[in-house]
């Protein structure tokens, strides 16, 4: 088995593009980081929300992933909503997702992002299941 930033980068190539590394991946905890660098900030040096966002999205994914039922196919976000608490100007970020819902359909992932041990974001997701099609069920 690969190593987990392995895993997640290369089932999420985002990951690798952004240099999101993982720390620890089970269902019940995911967590992962990723560098204040001048290329994933805004004008005035502060990292750009999308790049927080992407770090969550990651991070809840991974976490819906490793809870998917036997017979899913895979897992997409159908919603997100990230509330942003503070600014990020230098350092590393780290998003920590936890399962709040575990369901057949559904699975709900809340996900925190630290910044020096203080709250900088917070994300709410919905990740839908996926089955498998007729078609990738055929031999």
């Amino acid at each position: 088995m690969p190593a987990p930033t392995d895993l997640a980068q290369s089932s999420i190539p985002l990951c690798a593009t952004l240099g999101i590394r993982t720390h620890d991946a089970t269902a019940e905890r995911v967590a992962l980081s990723i560098d204040w660098t001048p290329e994933l900030c805004t004008v005035s040096g502060v990292m750009h929300g999308g790049a927080i966002m992407s770090l969550t999205d990651s991070a809840g994914a991974m976490c819906a992933f490793l809870n998917l039922p036997a017979d899913a196919a895979g897992t997409s976000t159908i919603q997100s909503s990230t509330n942003f608490i503070g600014a990020v100007t230098a350092g590393r970020l780290d998003a920590v997702a936890t399962p709040v819902h575990v369901g057949r359909t559904t699975i709900v992932v809340t996900t925190e992002v630290l910044h020096d041990g203080r709250l900088v974001a917070t994300t709410t997701q919905t990740q839908s299941v996926l089955r498998p099609t007729a078609e990738r069920a055929a031999p």
